[in-house]
C-alpha cells in the first residue's frame, strides 16, 4: 500500500473506532434516560394511585392509564384492587422480586406473565389504608422504548458509516494534497545528477515542515556541491604538484639515455633522488590530509610539553643563513597527539625559516587555560588580504613560488587541520617586520598522579 493509502486507512480506522465508542456511549445513555423517564412516569402514577388509598377513596377496579398495568397488594401479598387489565387474583410479582419493589427498586419482567410480547418495567410504591400498609405495583410496557432504542441503533449505525465514509473521502483528498510537495520534492530530486550541478529542490510555500525540509536539503545539497567542486580542485591541483617532479624525472632519464657519453650518471641519480624526494614528501602531505579528512577523533591521551617539543623542533633546523631561537616558558602543556604537533610547529618554523631575512623566535605562553605558541620571522611579512587564503590548500603566494620552488603549498593547511582538529586556533599576524604565526590550544597541567585538563 501507498503512504498516501495507510495515512487514509489509519485516518479512517481511528475515526470508525472513536464513532463506534462513541454511538455506544450514546446508546448507553438513551437507555438510562428512556428507562429512568419511564420509571419516574410509572411512579408518578403509582403516587397518585396512593392518593386515592390514603384518602379511601380506592375505587375498584383502578382508572387505567394506557398500556399501564397497576395493582393495590396489601401485607399478606393479596391483591385489593388492579386495573382492568390486571390479574385480580395473583400479584403481578411475587417473591423476591416483590420484595426487592417494595424495596424501591425498578425491576424487568417478562411480558407473557400479563400476556403482552413486549417485556414490563414495574416499579412499587408504599401507602397505607386506615393505618394497614398497602403497596401500589405499576408495571408498564417497554414497547416504545426498545422501538426508540432500535431506531436509535440503526441511526447512530447508518451515521456512522456516512460519516466514516466522509472522513474517508476527505482524508484521502487532505493527504493528496498535503503530499503534493513531496512529489514535486521527489521529481525535483531524479533531475539531480553527481552532487547537484547547482540544482535544487524545489521549496514549498508556506513554511511548514516540508517547507523547511527543502530548505535543508537544498543547504545540504550546497553542501555537497562546495565539497565536491573543493575535491575537483584538490584532485586537480594534486595531479598538477605530481606531474611536475615526474616530468622532471622523466626529462632526467630520458637525456641519460639519449647521451650516456654526455651526461654524468652521479648527476643525474642526485637529480633525481631530489625529485623523488620531493614527491615523497607531497604523497606524504597528501596521506596526512585524508587522515584529517577521516572522521576519526584525533588522539588526547599524551600529555606534550609544548615548550621542549618547540626546542626539539627548532634543534632539528638545518639553515645556517637563520638563526631560530626559542624561549619556553616553565610547564606549558596541551593534551594531544605528540607527532601531529610537532608536525605543526616544524611546518611553522620550516616556513618561518624559508620567508626570514636573518632570525625566527618561537615563543611559548599559557594564560586563561589556554597554551600559546608564536612563530615570527622578520621576512616581508603577509598582505592582510592573504592572511586567510594561505591556510587554504596548495595555496601558495607569488614570492613564496620565487624563494621555494619546491614548495606544495599544503604545509600551512595542515598544520590548521591539526590544531582544530585538537581544539585550537591558528592565526598569521603582523610581527613588524614580518609575520607571526600564533597557534592557541586548550592547556593541562601534570600532576603526580593523572594528567588532568585546565578547565
Amino acid at each position: 500500500m501507498s503512504l498516501r493509502a495507510r495515512l487514509t486507512l489509519a485516518a479512517t480506522a481511528m475515526a470508525a473506532v472513536g464513532l463506534g465508542i462513541g454511538g455506544v456511549l450514546l446508546l448507553v445513555a438513551l437507555d438510562r434516560a428512556l428507562l429512568g423517564a419511564l420509571d419516574e412516569t410509572a411512579r408518578r402514577q403509582g403516587e397518585d394511585i396512593a392518593t386515592l388509598v390514603e384518602s379511601g377513596r380506592l375505587p375498584d377496579p383502578l382508572p387505567g392509564f394506557g398500556a399501564v398495568v397497576a395493582q393495590v397488594l396489601d401485607d399478606d401479598d393479596r391483591v385489593v384492587a388492579s386495573t382492568p387489565g390486571g390479574d385480580r387474583l395473583t400479584p403481578v410479582v411475587a417473591g423476591d422480586d416483590l420484595a426487592a419493589v417494595r424495596a424501591g427498586e425498578a425491576i424487568g419482567l417478562d411480558g407473557t406473565r400479563l400476556g403482552q410480547p413486549e417485556p414490563l418495567r414495574v416499579v412499587g410504591v408504599p401507602t397505607d389504608d386506615a393505618g394497614e400498609p398497602r403497596t401500589v405495583i405499576v408495571a408498564v410496557s417497554l414497547e416504545e422504548q426498545q422501538r426508540s432504542v432500535r431506531f436509535a441503533k440503526i441511526g447512530v449505525f447508518a451515521g456512522g458509516l456516512s460519516v466514516t465514509a466522509a472522513l474517508a473521502v476527505l482524508s484521502w483528498l487532505v493527504i493528496l494534497r498535503a503530499l503534493r510537495p513531496v512529489d514535486r520534492l521527489r521529481g525535483g530530486a531524479e533531475e539531480i545528477t553527481g552532487a547537484g550541478g547547482g540544482h535544487r529542490l524545489p521549496v514549498p510555500a508556506g513554511g511548514d515542515e516540508l517547507s523547511r525540509l527543502a530548505v535543508t536539503l537544498n543547504d545540504m545539497l550546497g553542501r555537497l556541491d562546495a565539497a565536491a567542486a573543493r575535491q575537483r580542485a584538490f584532485v586537480a591541483d594534486a595531479a598538477h604538484e605530481l606531474r611536475s617532479p615526474i616530468a622532471v624525472l622523466r626529462t632526467e632519464l630520458e637525456v641519460a639515455l639519449a647521451h650516456p657519453d654526455a651526461v654524468d650518471p652521479h648527476d643525474t641519480a642526485r637529480e633525481a633522488l631530489v625529485e623523488v624526494q620531493r614527491m615523497a614528501r607531497l604523497v606524504d602531505d597528501l596521506l596526512v590530509l585524508a587522515h584529517l579528512d577521516s572522521p576519526r577523533p584525533v588522539r588526547r591521551d599524551e600529555l606534550v610539553d609544548l615548550g621542549e617539543l618547540a626546542i626539539e623542533v627548532a634543534e632539528g633546523v638545518r639553515d645556517g643563513r637563520v638563526e631560530v631561537r626559542v624561549d619556553a616558558g616553565d610547564d606549558v602543556y596541551t593534551r594531544g597527539h605528540r607527532d601531529s604537533l610537532s608536525r605543526v610547529l616544524r611546518n611553522l618554523v620550516d616556513n618561518a625559516v624559508r620567508h626570514a631575512s636573518s632570525q625566527v623566535e618561537v615563543v611559548v605562553t599559557t594564560s586563561g587555560g589556554r597554551a600559546r605558541v608564536a612563530v615570527a620571522d622578520d621576512g616581508s611579512g603577509v598582505r592582510e588580504a592573504d592572511r586567510e587564503r594561505i591556510f587554504e590548500r596548495f595555496t601558495r603566494l607569488d614570492d613564496a613560488r620565487d624563494r621555494d620552488a619546491g614548495g606544495s603549498g599544503l604545509g600551512l593547511a595542515i598544520a590548521r587541520e591539526i590544531v582544530v582538529a585538537h581544539g585550537g586556533t591558528i592565526v598569521v599576524e603582523n610581527a613588524a617586520p614580518g609575520a607571526r604565526f600564533v597557534v592557541t590550544l586548550p592547556a593541562a597541567k601534570a600532576t603526580i598522579g593523572a594528567p588532568e585538563a585546565v578547565s
